[in-house]
């Protein structure tokens, strides 16, 4: 049996330490399925794994596009398989982790087939984004497909975005094309899920947002300004400090919001991965042992 280890959970709750542990634990090598680690350019506010732990264990998907690069979770499923089909040919077993939900569901379920639509939708709607703001695209969204409207991460303007540009396009709701017959992979997938409780996670989120701005988010934040409008930087951290940089908040609102917006992306993280089955849930502080034993009484039973 070829098995998949996916390390799931809010950001800012040890996914990539537990990822490691497993990692070296197994000897085996990890795919990143952090959408928002891909980048190169984005390195302190997106929280990439340090030197050392980049050193620890081979990882696949860190910092390895530009965001000059279009770069869609369908390009991210192809290669990604074809990582995995290389690794599974030494290995009986990979690490998967990252806290991008589509991105996960990408590889371990694959994803719905929507119909190709003119690529001058999608720079219509951010061209009325970049006008007219969000509010604009929820109540487009909100008339042409009430469903995923009533479901969406309305503070997500990809999202937005993806599902305007088929309804527009195709002239049905994006709803109708989703939960389609997924497709079968050569793996089973095992999912443990690392959580705490809310006081914690959101205290873990306020301390990584100041480590990021002492380590240089700002600044980080001022090379990429003239990039602002690109799809990559339209993420927390980014926008918050661009807002600043345009003079409309104050440097201290704007780390504020940006706090306030990661525990906002935290608890829809969860909502997530809450959905799974058969998910393996551990607290942040449990010991690996316990993960391990259960995994590896799955590769026994195989």
């Amino acid at each position: 049996m070829k098995l998949l280890l996916a390390i799931v959970g809010p950001t800012a709750i040890g996914k990539t330490t537990l990822a490691i542990a497993l990692a070296k634990y197994f000897g085996t090598e990890i795919i990143s399925a952090d959408s928002r680690q891909f980048y190169k350019e984005m390195k302190i506010g997106t929280a990439v794994p340090s030197k050392d732990e980049l050193a620890d264990v081979p990882h696949h998907f860190i910092q390895h596009k530009s965001i000059l690069e279009p770069y869609t979770v369908g390009d991210f499923e192809h290669e990604a398989m074809a990582k995995l089909d290389e690794l599974f040919r030494i290995k009986n077993i990979a690490v998967m982790v990252g806290g991008s939900g589509l991105y996960i569901d990408a590889i371990t379920k694959g994803l719905d087939n929507f119909p190709k639509v003119s690529p001058k939708i999608r720079s219509k709607l951010n061209d009325t984004y970049k006008k007219n703001g969000i509010k604009a695209l929820q109540e487009q969204l909100k008339i042409l497909d009430p469903t995923y409207y009533s479901k969406v991460d309305r503070a997500n303007p990809h999202r937005l975005i993806r599902a305007l540009e088929i309804c527009l396009g195709t002239g049905s709701p994006y709803s109708t094309f989703l939960n389609q017959k997924r497709v079968e992979r050569p793996f089973e997938t095992f999912t443990i899920g690392i959580s705490a409780d809310r006081p914690i996670i959101y205290d873990r989120i306020n301390e990584r947002v100041d480590v990021m701005i002492a380590t240089g988010l700002i600044q980080e934040a001022e090379r990429l300004y003239k990039y602002r409008s690109l799809n990559a930087l339209q993420t927390v951290g980014y926008t918050e400090l661009f807002k600043y940089l345009d003079g409309e908040w104050s440097l201290e609102f704007a780390i504020s919001e940006i706090k306030k917006n990661t525990r906002r992306f935290a608890k829809r993280q969860l909502t997530w991965f809450r959905k799974g089955e058969n998910t393996l849930w551990v607290d942040y502080q449990d010991d690996i042992s316990g993960a391990i034993s259960v995994i590896e009484k799955k590769l026994e039973s195989a």
